[in-house]
């Protein structure tokens, strides 16, 4: 299993590895941020898994299109379906429309034994379980 970002708090499992494909579906999951529930993603493009928060980096409203769907026809960029704000996969910059020069928030994502991983890494903490408080 892949060691924990922050001391005492596990690597969060994703997925299997073979359900992320280059420019294909991504998965969505939630991280917490202080007192907060935001989503996030994961999605393959050239070989290698890349996370970022779910939130488009000019408005933070969640990038997909339809849930999981983050690429735009190519599969060359990630596409922001509320202000067509264009992504590069592997760093998250925004190279096209309104908030170009930005980056999405990236997220540690390892795989490794044919899994893909979340590992929580300050300020991002797993989110709590529905009904906890």
């Amino acid at each position: 299993m892949p060691e924990s970002g922050i001391e005492g708090v596990a690597a969060q499992f994703l997925c299997p590895a073979e359900a992320l494909v280059d420019g294909g579906s991504g998965v969505r999951f939630t991280v917490g941020i202080n007192t907060r529930q935001v989503g996030a993603f994961a999605v393959r493009f050239d070989g290698a898994v890349h996370g970022y928060l779910n939130q488009c980096a000019h408005v933070p409203m969640e990038l997909d299109w339809q849930e999981g769907q983050f690429f735009e026809s190519s599969g060359l960029y990630l596409i922001c379906a509320t202000h067509g704000a264009m992504y590069e996969p592997d760093s998250g910059l925004c190279v096209g429309g309104p908030c170009r020069g930005a980056s999405l928030a990236k997220l540690r994502i390892e795989e490794r034994d044919g899994k893909v991983f979340w590992v929580p890494e300050a300020p991002y903490y797993p989110a709590e379980p529905a009904g906890d408080a």
